[in-house]
């Protein structure tokens, strides 16, 4: 199998002629063809389906950097301690200087292993159906197209109009023409996901990574809505399809599957991972297995439990080490994504006193001792603490850091009593300012410590962690990333609603999601902006941020930045709505000083 999977990815990459391949020239002694590979048996075929997920389970969900791309550089996210000279690609539009163009590398090449990969198995069914009946081959090109479709997808809100390719390429193209979003969606993404509709089953909750028929109406949904910025011919399809994935939901999942958790709680929950139900199309990976389904080897497995949680070793009582990083308190090593003063702040809008019930069940706000530690002078003043708790110790197992929000029951007692209790207490006022929307960078007059001990996201939080050595970071065994929730189909069809219908049922949609969580039904009439917001308070960290800003609008200009964080508004410009090909490339092509997107 590994000798296979070598050819193939050779293979791979002259597929879909963008880069230089020499083992096409060379002599094949075996006679051996991805032909005979098809026809000589069923694994055979299955292995040249497998390759489609190649680049998606390396560099796509579960990857660090396809976090960044899809999360960052938006409104909900900065970068641990709010630097600016940190991860400026990721979270702030490069910060005024050169931009990187080789960020995207991983994103670009990925997407196009999986192009060539998924365009080899459409082509070549037609060997292999000695082995399958119609439906089975139907449905196997079905998981090949669904994927290409998601490949383009992501390539297409990236970087705008790509290299349009539909079937195996033998030869490298060293001056390839980019073709324009439009084309892409109407002769490839909405087929390709119209196809998968008609023939991928209906599956069950054990589905892995192999889409199903409601990934596929999800996925459809999805796609229909995020093409409004180039025509709306797809908007009317797109609710059509929400609509049957809500009434199946509602219905009890007869046809499709769709299924929402009553309990907000559950969503997330770690005995949900593996077999979460809400999610319409999920990737698990099995650490130590390879082949369709699960990670290939141990080369790289979910790394999602390392962006989101905040620096707790910089307190003496917490230190990151394996023990911390198997624990779902924890969940990981420490990360990069801080949340911004505008998410923190759209989880308090209710305007009733209460905080959203999604706030607490999805972030972390207060952390145990993990080593005895005393108190020191330094700390202290870092702290804003008494000289009376000078000396006195916290034990393994006590609170040692606590974050509150002022509509938290105990938050008047926890500030009255802020500077004699014996754990760190973070104040949301002490990080973060709503009078500017920005991150507080000093306390007491000195260099904030509070400021790296922010509520974390524990949605990718996982105690199923892969021990390989003791400096190993690899998430793991049983365990899995959700591509798409049911929840978002809601929220889709609310937006539809607005554009197709001036939002006649998009608040009864919004309300369907907030009833879910517990949170308080909003009234009046529902805009593009209260989707927006509550996509931010359903979906933050779930691979939608930016598409969901560039999809409305809100990257024409600065205006919406500047409302939501100004720190970032000043870096932004246009043209970083789409991100830079990576030079990597361009620099091989003949044209490559064209090719490139504006402003890079």
């Amino acid at each position: 199998m590994n000798k296979i999977k070598n050819i193939l990815a050779i293979s791979v990459l002259a597929s879909f002629g963008l880069l230089q391949s020499c083992s096409l020239e060379e002599h094949n002694p075996g006679g051996f063809t991805l032909e005979n590979l098809a026809a000589n048996s069923p694994e055979g075929y299955e292995s040249l389906i497998n390759q489609c997920y190649f680049g998606m389970e390396r560099y796509y969900y579960g990857s660090m950097n396809w976090m960044s791309l899809s999360e960052g550089d938006s409104d909900l996210w900065t970068n641990n301690g709010n630097l600016s000279t940190s991860y400026t690609e990721w979270f702030w539009f490069f910060a005024g200087t050169s931009p990187n163009t080789t960020f995207t590398n991983e994103c670009w090449n990925g997407a196009y292993d999986g192009i060539g990969a998924c365009n080899i198995a459409i082509a070549d069914v037609q060997y292999a159906s000695s082995f399958y009946t119609e439906a089975e081959l139907n449905a196997k090109v079905a998981e090949a197209r669904f994927m290409r479709a998601v490949y383009y997808y992501h390539l297409v809100e990236q970087f705008g109009g790509v290299v349009m390719i539909t079937e195996p390429q033998n030869t490298a193209n060293y001056a390839p023409e980019r073709t324009d979003p439009l084309t892409i969606y109407r002769e490839i993404i909405i087929p390709d996901l119209e196809y998968a509709v008609e023939w991928l089953p209906k599956g069950t909750d054990e589905t892995t990574t192999t889409p199903t028929k409601k990934s596929a109406l999800g996925f459809l949904a999805k796609a229909c809505l995020q093409s409004r910025q180039y025509t709306d011919d797809f908007l009317a399809r797109g609710l059509e399809v929400s609509r049957m994935l809500i009434a199946d939901c509602e219905g009890g999942g007869g046809s499709y599957g769709a299924y929402m958790y009553p309990n907000v709680a559950d969503v997330f929950a770690e005995e949900n991972n593996f077999n979460n139900k809400e999610a319409l199309w999920k990737h698990r990976w099995i650490t130590g297995a390879s082949g369709h389904g699960s990670s290939n080897g141990n080369y790289r497995t979910n790394r999602n439990n390392e962006c989101f949680l905040c620096s707790l070793s910089r307190f003496g009582a917490r230190t990151d080490n394996q023990e911390s990083r198997t624990s779902w308190e924890s969940g990981g090593p420490e990360g990069y994504f801080m949340p911004t003063q505008h998410l923190l702040a759209l989880y308090q809008s209710d305007n009733d006193g209460n905080l959203d019930p999604r706030f607490h069940a999805w972030f972390n706000t207060q952390w145990n001792a993990n080593q005895a530690y005393t108190w020191t002078e330094g700390d202290i003043t870092n702290y804003g603490k008494s000289n009376s708790i000078l000396g006195q110790e916290i034990g393994v197992g006590d609170l040692a850091i606590k974050f509150v929000m002022p509509q938290d029951e105990d938050y008047a007692t926890e500030i009255a009593n802020k500077a004699i209790s014996n754990y760190v207490l973070i104040d949301y006022a002490d990080v973060y300012d709503d009078a500017n929307k920005r991150i507080k960078m000093t306390y007491n007059g000195v260099e904030s410590q509070l400021r790296y001990l922010f509520p974390s996201l524990n949605k990718h939080n996982s105690g199923q962690y892969y021990v390989v050595n003791a400096g190993s970071r690899r998430n793991g065994n049983l365990n899995g990333t959700f591509m798409m929730r049911m929840s978002e189909i809601y929220l889709i069809a609310a937006e539809l609603d607005i554009y197709l219908n001036g939002g006649a049922n998009a608040m009864s949609y919004i309300n369907k999601v907030r009833e879910r969580a517990g949170a308080k039904l909003l009234t009046g009439a529902a805009t593009i902006r209260t989707v927006l917001d509550e996509r931010a308070r359903e979906l933050c960290g779930e691979y939608c941020r930016f598409y969901d800003l560039k999809r409305t609008g809100m990257f024409k200009d600065k205006t919406y930045l500047q409302e939501t964080r100004p720190e970032v508004a000043d870096y932004f410009k246009p043209e970083y709505a789409l991100r830079p090909i990576s030079t990597t490339y361009t620099a091989a092509l003949s044209n490559g000083d064209t090719f490139q997107n504006p402003g890079y």
